[in-house]
């Protein structure tokens, strides 16, 4: 289960690029290794520190909803806070775009940013509708992705929303434009295709770099406090979530030194996404961003 929180003003349709620290506030295949002892017993102790996520959001004033496509296999997270209602959506996707307006509308609440944690490959972006469906809903997205958006973020960037706000770490390497998004509590981080469960995206397209996905990782969000939830962009495995010490003790991938991660990413020899010709150009342009134009 996960978070969910509202946000929502009138904006403009002319893109905002942030100078870093601004925050931004609603404006007036699973891979398998052996493990030693030391790391699965630092497994289970992360697994007994993992709490009930959506009890804990509640203690705290957050509702977040964790949503799934099953076609890309991707999840869209629902972050609002109860008291204001102002809220966000975490990688919204075009098909069950409606479903994510559908459900704002029943819990009352004022979607003020779509956010992407990076340009994806596999499917198209639901922020561009979602911005004709919600009035006063805004598309973030990375500024170093390229891709148009009404607010473009750099490192140190905040969204804000109620009580609550998500600090912007660059987390480049699957894509120049990757974002990991983190609860001002760090207590929860959606990573995209940076950090998966057990795994990690691809580098081999979209200026995609294994040096780069490595150090982004480890420096940028393996830092983070052990408990932190991980939620990532998909799963393919039914898994929903994981922590930041899991990964760091159990991600076949990602203990590896530098060097094997670098040998490992550039020997996988993966199909191209089944969508990639059309997804890519269209979420360069947020999805459907200004229809109108």
């Amino acid at each position: 289960m996960c978070l969910l929180i509202v946000l929502g003003r009138p904006y403009s349709n002319k893109a905002v690029q942030l100078t870093a620290g601004t925050s931004v506030a609603p404006a007036a295949p699973a891979m398998w290794l052996s493990r030693s002892r030391p790391a699965a017993a630092a497994a289970r102790r992360a697994l007994a520190l993992r709490p009930y996520c959506t009890r804990r959001a509640q203690r705290q004033g957050l509702l977040f909803r964790q949503l799934f496509e099953p076609v890309s296999c991707t999840y869209t997270y629902l972050l609002a806070d109860r008291k204001t209602k102002e809220a966000v959506l975490i990688d919204p996707v075009l098909e069950t775009a409606k479903r994510d307006a559908e459900l704002v509308r029943e819990l009352g609440l004022n979607l003020l940013y779509a956010a992407n944690t990076h340009c994806h490959a596999d499917h198209i972006t639901g922020t561009g509708l979602l911005k004709t469906m919600l009035p006063g809903c805004r598309s973030v997205i990375s500024q170093d992705s390229g891709a148009l958006a009404d607010i473009l973020l750099r490192e140190g960037h905040a969204l804000e929303f109620g009580a609550f706000a998500l600090e912007t770490r660059s987390t480049p390497g699957h894509t120049d434009g990757c974002l990991t998004y983190v609860l001002s509590d760090r207590t929860m981080a959606f990573t995209g295709d940076a950090l998966l469960i057990r795994g990690c995206g691809r580098t081999d397209f979209q200026q995609g770099s294994p040096e780069t996905l490595y150090r982004s990782v480890h420096e940028k969000i393996f830092t983070l406090p052990g408990d932190c939830l991980i939620y990532p962009a998909h799963d393919y495995t039914g898994q929903t979530v994981s922590t930041v010490e899991e990964e760091r003790t159990l991600n076949p991938r990602l203990t590896q030194s530098c060097e094997a991660f670098v040998q490992l990413m550039n020997s996988l020899n993966l199909p191209q996404p089944q969508q990639i010709d059309f997804a890519v150009p269209a979420n360069l342009k947020c999805g459907i961003q200004d229809a109108a134009t």
